[in-house]
């Protein structure tokens, strides 16, 4: 993956496609600061979790934008939403988090809503591969019903 971005990151350079470029220069500069903290290369695991704190980031930036009502922002930040999820794996549909869910709540047995954080820490291996606030939302209401 990271690879496939610094190559793209040069694509978009040739093709003077500057939106793109924008984005890919923000995900690597992000990638290298990590890269430093961590005083090793990041593998595919590590940059999916990266692209998905980027992700993460814009969508709460689109949310605030959205009550300011400044639809230039807007745009131009759901663009980069979905040239980063371009490199993001398949993302788990909600039915299939409901399943996972389900699943782990048989394991743990929760008596109560305060239970959840129990469940979530057995659904981290989920991250990158799904929501975590739809993991979270889901979560809640399942145990609203216990």
């Amino acid at each position: 993956m990271r690879e496939r971005i610094l190559k793209d990151l040069v694509s978009a350079m040739k093709d003077k496609d500057k939106e793109r470029l924008s984005v890919l220069r923000m995900v690597k500069g992000a990638m290298q600061m990590e890269e430093l903290d961590k005083k090793k290369e990041l593998d595919d695991t590590e940059m999916t979790l990266l692209l998905g704190k980027q992700i993460k980031t814009r969508r709460d930036s689109l949310a605030e934008f959205e009550k300011a009502n400044r639809q230039d922002l807007m745009d131009s930040t759901a663009a980069e939403i979905i040239i980063l999820e371009e490199y993001m794996p398949i993302q788990m549909s909600a039915e299939e988090i409901a399943l996972k869910v389900d699943e782990v709540i048989k394991l743990v047995q929760p008596t109560n809503e305060k239970d959840a954080g129990k469940i979530m820490k057995e659904l981290s291996c989920l991250k990158g591969k799904a929501d975590m606030s739809l993991v979270n939302k889901i979560v809640k209401e399942k145990l609203s019903k216990i």
